[in-house]
């Protein structure tokens, strides 16, 4: 058999990478699991009866809401990101990633933080909890929560499991954490594309009420795509919000996995 050149193996591989994330996100999403999930509404409802707290600025027991997220940031974008967001008076929760993110963004994690988002994790290096060992899955969320809070004062309480992979065992390691873990109801697949066109109509497309949306603020055709999203989805009503915003007057539970 011929020798394959390694700019055509190079393609073949970076094709399989997406396929295996996208079939990864798919079965992640599709319910083929018996782990037990809840919405952040539901965590909302049972906690019906309690008053929202002063700072609470929306009460989404009564308001159309839903929570923007951001993936394994920050990245080079993250500033004129977070510029938009300023200028949009939104705030959105960052699932930030500790190898080549935090470690080499530290002044933007600080930031993000100080600019009032919700700081979340996504693991040091982004392996498959449901891979790993339990001395291996500590180390994945233990790195990012000590780096988080050595910048911010504060140790995340959510995680988003790398392609949504988890299972009762994370779940588990999760709890003793403190950490609740929260998946998406809607994905623009940005890894795939960088067309910002394309970005915005895939989550509008998805966006419901109550729902999570996730996009990643490495590509470049995100950042240029949330303007836009904020834009469309405030003319039909929706109101921005934080993950635990979504949830209030009820909080995130340390083990629990949340899905829309």
């Amino acid at each position: 058999m011929p020798a394959v050149p390694r700019p055509a193996r190079r393609r073949g591989r970076a094709r399989i990478a997406a396929l295996t994330a996208s079939a990864a996100l798919a079965l992640g999403l599709s319910g083929c699991t018996s782990l037990h999930t809840v919405t952040p509404a539901s965590e909302r409802g049972h906690a019906s009866a309690k008053v929202l707290m002063a700072d609470q600025p929306v009460d989404c027991r009564k308001a159309k809401c839903i929570a923007l997220t951001f993936d394994a940031g920050p990245s080079k974008h993250t500033p004129q990101l977070l510029k938009i967001l300023k200028e949009k008076k939104v705030h959105a929760t960052f699932f930030l990633l500790g190898k080549n993110h935090i470690e080499r963004y530290p002044k933007l994690v600080k930031q993000i933080s100080d600019e009032g988002h919700e700081v979340a994790e996504h693991t040091w290096s982004h392996r498959r909890l449901t891979d790993l060992s339990e001395k291996d899955v500590r180390r994945e969320l233990s790195r990012t929560q000590n780096a988080v809070e050595d910048l911010t004062g504060k140790a995340p309480t959510l995680m988003r499991p790398p392609q949504g992979r988890t299972s009762d065992e994370v779940s588990k390691i999760c709890k003793e954490f403190g950490i609740a873990q929260v998946l998406w109801s809607a994905t623009a697949k940005d890894y795939a594309t960088t067309d910002s066109k394309l970005i915005e109509k895939r989550i509008l497309d998805q966006s419901k009420r109550d729902g999570v949306i996730l996009l990643h603020d490495l590509y470049d055709g995100t950042v240029p795509a949330v303007p836009h999203i904020i834009d469309a989805l405030r003319a039909k009503g929706y109101t921005f919000v934080t993950v635990p915003e979504l949830m209030a007057p009820g909080a995130p539970k340390p083990g629990q996995v949340y899905r829309p």
